[in-house]
């Protein structure tokens, strides 16, 4: 069974990450609205991960006997300058996440939540790829510039994710 404060964070965790989910559609739909469908198509594939990540939780409160209470989710940034914006913007939403899954693993340790640490190792281990991956592409879009064919080509490799 979760401690309340254990399922309390983890509610919070969830409402968390149907937010990041919600950024990521909203940074969707700017791309779309600035002819950039690969960099759309980016964003779209990160908002069902997110959705993904916040039903992992939900599961697994399930799981555990406790009761999944959702909350309001905030409306989220719809404007970005450029894609170079869009992506930084990105990289510091997701070490927000790390630092909040890092805070939600420090609580399951003091709690003595065994269960909840070892899924918390998933997240952890995402959380590294997911700012490795925007990271990769704010670096190579300074590198390259937002100019012309050099952002065609990146809209082109953001669009074949998977």
């Amino acid at each position: 069974m979760l401690s309340k404060k254990v399922l309390d964070a983890i509610n919070e965790q969830i409402n968390k990450e149907l937010f990041s989910a919600y950024l990521y559609l909203s940074m969707a739909a700017w791309a779309e609205a600035h002819n950039l469908p690969g960099f759309a198509h980016w964003m779209k594939a990160q908002f069902k991960e997110e959705t993904a990540h916040a039903l992992k939780f939900f599961d697994f409160v399930a799981d555990r006997g406790g009761t999944v209470i959702l909350k309001a989710i905030d409306q989220p940034e719809v404007e970005f300058k450029s894609a170079t914006e869009l992506f930084e913007k990105t990289l510091a939403h997701e070490k927000y996440v790390t630092s909040l899954i890092h805070n939600l693993y420090a609580l399951a340790v003091k709690e003595n939540d065994y269960p909840t640490q070892v899924l918390l190792q998933w997240y952890i281990s995402e959380q590294v790829e997911e700012e490795k991956n925007a990271t990769y592409i704010v670096d190579t879009l300074k590198a390259l510039g937002e100019k012309g064919q050099a952002l065609v080509m990146m809209d082109h490799e953001l669009g074949k994710r998977g």
